[in-house]
């Protein structure tokens, strides 16, 4: 007989994003919710964003406001932007990853299980540290985007890999 592990979803957003784009899933984030929960102890969902001014117009805050309601726990600052010295272009920066690091390593010691939804290689020594602690990490992202949205460095490091492709039809609109 098994138990549910107690488990977490740390959704990276931008990259998240990005990678669903490109392999054309609109994400049903309730289907998705509801699919880990069913699985394990779910303790938490973290939906991680940078988000423009408030008197900016925004796509996102329409899924923030969403998530916000419905079982998830949105994590999100104000964007900077800035004039690139070298392409004297205005960009706009909006990096999560410290408050998702921190997030996980607060949540180590209380699940078994952590998810990530991301592809980025910089939390390869994030995976390592909350490892030593003794939790699974199965990272959730796809190869099967051009170009390739997961780093094989994190890849390896994760104990399991899920392809994205592998759940749509699990976590998109019908």
């Amino acid at each position: 007989m098994s138990f549910p592990q107690r488990s977490a979803l740390f959704i990276d957003g931008s990259n998240f994003f990005a990678t669903t784009k490109l392999l054309d899933l609109d994400i049903d984030y309730s289907k998705m919710l509801a699919l880990f929960a069913d699985k394990d102890d779910l303790v938490r969902a973290y939906y991680y964003t940078a988000l423009p001014d408030a008197h900016e117009p925004s796509p996102i805050r329409k899924l923030i406001d969403f998530l916000d309601y419905n079982g998830f726990q949105v994590v999100s600052k104000q964007t900077r932007e800035f004039i690139d010295p070298a392409t004297q272009k205005r960009r706009i920066k909006g990096n999560m990853d410290m408050e998702l690091a921190l997030d996980m390593l607060k949540l180590a010691p209380h699940i078994e299980h952590a998810y990530l939804f991301s592809g980025d290689g910089d939390f390869c020594r994030l995976l390592q540290e909350v490892q030593d602690l003794g939790v699974k990490v199965t990272v959730v992202s796809s190869m099967n985007t051009s170009p390739v949205m997961v780093a094989d460095a994190l890849r390896r490091k994760a104990d399991h890999f899920i392809e994205l492709q592998d759940i749509a039809n699990d976590i998109t609109r019908s």
